[in-house]
Formats: C-alpha cells, structure tokens, sequence
C-alpha cells in the first residue's frame, strides 16, 4: 500500500500532485533544484542549466479563469492575462492555503530513481539526490510521480544552418533571452514563429534598428482578445463549440477557422501562411504581431540557407547584410534523464505513456508522469486532473488495465495524434483538452452529467454547456467535491470583468443620473411640488 509518495518539481504540477496525495492520506516529499517554487514561472535573471527559463515580460496567454486550478480560483482583481510574477503569487498563495510548503525540499537534485531490488514484491523505487553542496542522499518511496515539465533541454539545431560557425554577431537559444537590450540599435534575424518567436520578435522591434522574422512552415497567428473584447479561450473553449466539433467535418471547421482569421489579417499578405490547417497544430497567440509586420518593424523571411559572416541568405535567396544578432526560437527537446529506462516504452515521436501519465510496461502502477501534455489549453488544470487519477490509482481505490491493454491503448493514441494533428520530435503530443479532461474525470468518477444536471439544475447545466470550459465543473460532483464550485462556476465572468472596472464609464455616470432624477421625481411627488424642499435637495447635493 502506498504511504511515501516522491514528486519530482514543485512547479504547477509539483503542487497539484502533493495536494492530491495529501488528500488521499499519502505523504509527499517534493524535490525541487531550485530554491523556490513555481518551476517555469519562477523568473531568474541568469538562465539556470537543465531548468525551465523565461523572459523578463513574459504574460500568460491563458485567460485566468481557464488556467486556474479548480478548488482554488484566482483573486478576482487580477489581470485576465497575467504576467508571471502574479502567477507565481497564485502558486504561492495555493501552495500556503492548502499547507504544501512543508514537503518541499529545496536546492536538491534527484540524479536516478531506480526499482528496489524487491520491486517485484513491494513496488518501491529507490530515489537518489544530490544537495547543493554536492551531498548524496537515498531514499525509499512507495511511489513516484515525475513533474519536471518538458520545457527544460533547448533545441539548438546548428548543423541545419550551414556557416553559422562564421557568424560574426552573437546567437543564442530564446531559453537564453530575458529582453531586448541586446538588440538596441541592432539588426537581429529570430529563427521561429512559435509563441516565444513571436514574443521576442515583437519586443526586440521597438528597440532594434530591425528585425526580421525567419520561418520555414509559417503559423496562423490568432488574436488573445476575442469579439467584444472578452478572452479568447472563454469565448470559444466551451463545451458547446467542442460538441459542434464532433458533429461537424474537420474540413469545414478549418474552412471557417481559417476564414475568421484571415478577416483580422490576411495570412497570405503578411507571408505568414503555413501549409497546414488551423486546428492541425496549436496557433500562435499574438495581438502585436501584425501590426509590427504591417508597420515594418518586424519583416517576415524564409528560412535560413546559409551564414557567412554578419550576411544571411535565405532559401529565397534574398540577403541580409549586417546582421548582429540571431535569436533560435527553435523550441525545445523532452527527457527523464533520472527514469529508469525500463519505463520508458517508445511510440511514434513520444515516450508512451498510458492516457499520457502511467508507463505500461511497469509491474506495479506506482511511477507517474504529470504534466507532460500538451493541448489547446493550459497545464494547470490537466496537470490537477492528472495528479488526481494518479493519487487515486496510487490509493488502490482505481485500477490500471492490463499491460496489453495499455498497451493497445496508447498505440492507439499514437494514431490518432499523428492523424488530427502536426507532430514531430519537438512536438510529440497533442490531445484534445475537453475530450482528454472529461476522459480521466471518468476515470475519477467526477465528470458531469450535463444530461442529469438538464433536469436537475437547469441553470447549472446551460453554464456548462454553453461558458468557458473552466476547471471549476469537476468539483461539482464526486469525490473531491468542493462547496464553492457551483458559485465559482456562476461568477466566473464577474470575476473576468472586476480588473477592467478601473473608472466610471460614461454608461454608468447615466445610470447614476437617472437615479438622481427618480428620486427628485418622487421628492416632488410626495411634497406635492413643495419648492422648499426641492430647493434644499438641489443645495444639499
């Protein structure tokens, strides 16, 4: 039975994981290699080797509501899109609420975790780690969960840009970058149009001399501020929109996707078009983007063919001459250096592991990946869902399948990815986040029945179907229901509203004014036009 569980990483999936161990009356010991939490989110000034590393004004391209975890909703006065620093105060403050801090053993590496040599019997792992003064230490845990995120090994592909060991400039990984000041006055080359690409290209431009965007497929680039001004995700990641997913061919919603984009920006004007189709691979969020590509500060180019020098050739054979700095948006590589190879059963471009968390192959279910998923959604709440299932299967109260059926099952998987969606080594997975979410909340027991709640609790059931597909649901119900979730779920756009009620509108000065004017009328009234007492109420005011 499993009593000492070890998580790896005391990021957003670090934390969820501890909480749902807690909850199921296991002890978490968290190993974290950094000194504080957050994982990613934790901003530091120098790049820190074999850690997740971001830039100085890097804001969240997931509305708050969306990304928050779902017994625990994100403080109403905060930004819609917030910057880091306040996404890692709501880690902080979810971490101290649910008492997490106390398992976290900070500035300790975990080096190996390997099977005991009674793993058959006990399915216990054997944990290695390594203090920051270089001390090593062993532990025995009954279970092991693996949060260490994959955002972590850059990708620095050098040998597909022939000369680059010519370059007279500086080049470096966006892992690296923190803000522009490198770039004053510069000409600067940002290979890549993913989501740091197109941050740091529009950044690097209002301090550059100029930059220049490279891209070998081109990306559709999709607004974060959706009609009327709401957050995209809670405009369209609904349940509804999802239902006319499965209903509708892919065709035609890529059709009409594609045709709403290209009314903001037409993607062929601005160079920016890939071969693929929208809903093919996940779109780069970027409202500044096409205007920094209309107004020429940002200039769109074809892939590199060759360095010599400060000169650039593209595959265009258009030249750059001068160029100072090449920034590598190039994405980055995946690995569980510390797993033991054994779990690591390979499929496709992705290590397989079953519903994208249990490695098949294991004798005993107590090792788990959380974390390591990627959908059109945030990480947070698919981590939480996750940790969830994990501390549930580690508890005995769920079973894992048989080995083969794991097996066939993430086989399948593989297909279905490598025929919905753009895939390579980079990118090895993608899920649908609705469909995946609702998958393992079966597995829990905690899925809605929109179909019961139709009869039960009508109004309930139109904000699921038809709002924002919030965390919030999965605490409505079942094991680990929370109280508040029903009213988290009724004031979720109370809550979207409350930052952006910085000053009186003009709508709410009428309103006030009517006001003023009805209770004059029924001064009037009630002193039968007593001109005395209007006076005074006119005065007074």
């Amino acid at each position: 039975m499993v009593k000492r569980v070890a998580i790896i990483g005391a990021g957003p999936s670090g934390l969820t994981s501890m909480k749902a161990c807690l909850e199921e009356g296991m002890v978490p010991t968290c190993f974290e290699s950094s000194d504080d939490m957050g994982g990613l989110w934790k901003f530091k000034e120098v790049s820190e080797p074999n850690r997740a590393s971001i830039y100085r004004s890097l804001t969240i391209n997931i509305s708050k509501e969306m990304m928050c975890y779902s017994d625990f909703p994100i403080p109403a006065d905060y930004p819609n899109y917030m910057h880091h620093s306040k996404i890692l105060k709501y880690f902080r403050m979810y971490a101290e609420h649910f008492k997490l801090l106390e398992y976290i053993r900070y500035q300790t590496l975990v080096k190996s975790v390997k099977q005991r040599p009674d793993y058959s019997r006990s399915g216990q792992w054997e944990v290695l780690t390594q203090s920051k003064d270089g001390q090593e230490e062993r532990h025995v845990f009954d279970a092991v969960i693996c949060c260490s995120g994959h955002y972590t090994y850059p990708h620095l592909p050098l040998k597909e840009f022939p000369g680059i060991e010519t370059f007279e400039g500086k080049y470096f990984h966006s892992w690296d970058y923190k803000g522009p000041e490198d770039m004053q006055g510069k000409r600067v080359v940002v290979v890549g149009i993913g989501n740091s690409g197109g941050d740091i290209a529009v950044e690097g431009s209002r301090v550059a001399e100029q930059v220049y965007l490279s891209t070998r497929r081109g990306a559709w680039i999709v607004r974060q501020v959706s009609d009327n001004g709401l957050p995209l995700d809670m405009k369209y990641n609904t349940r509804f929109v999802h239902i006319l997913f499965q209903l509708m061919p892919v065709s035609f919603l890529n059709w009409f996707g594609e045709g709403k984009v290209n009314a903001m920006y037409d993607h062929t004007m601005y160079a920016i078009k890939p071969n693929h189709r929208l809903f093919s691979q996940i779109p780069v969020f970027n409202d500044e983007l096409p205007l920094k590509i209309l107004s020429g500060s940002v200039v769109i180019k074809s892939n590199i063919k060759e360095i010599r020098g400060s000169t650039v050739e593209f595959e265009d054979d258009s030249v750059l001459e001068k160029v100072d700095v090449i920034v590598f948006a190039t994405g980055y590589n995946y690995d569980f250096p510390f797993l033991p190879q054994n779990a690591m059963y390979k499929t496709g471009h992705r290590v397989g592991l079953y519903k994208h968390v249990f490695p098949p192959t294991l004798e005993h279910s107590t090792l788990a990946v959380v974390g390591f998923i990627h959908a059109l959604g945030a990480i947070m709440p698919q981590a939480e869902m996750q940790a969830r299932w994990v501390a549930s299967v580690f508890k005995g109260t769920k079973k894992l399948p048989p080995t083969q059926t794991m097996i066939k099952s993430v086989e399948k998987d593989t297909k279905v990815i490598q025929k919905n969606f753009i895939v390579s080594k980079r990118t090895p997975l993608q899920v649908d986040f609705v469909d995946y979410m609702d998958d393992l909340a079966g597995e829990i027991g905690i899925r809605p029945s929109l179909l019961w709640l139709f009869f039960t609790d009508y109004a309930l059931f139109k904000r699921l179907l038809w709002g924002p597909m919030t965390a919030y649901q999965y605490r409505v119900t079942g094991k680990g229901k929370w109280d508040g979730a029903r009213k988290a779920i009724f004031t979720q756009f109370d809550r979207m509203y409350e930052p952006l009620k910085t000053r009186l509108s003009v709508c709410s000065l009428c309103q006030r004014s009517l006001i003023y004017e009805l209770i004059l009328l029924a001064l009037i009234t009630q002193h039968h036009f007593d001109m005395s007492v209007f006076g005074n109420y006119v005065f007074n005011r």
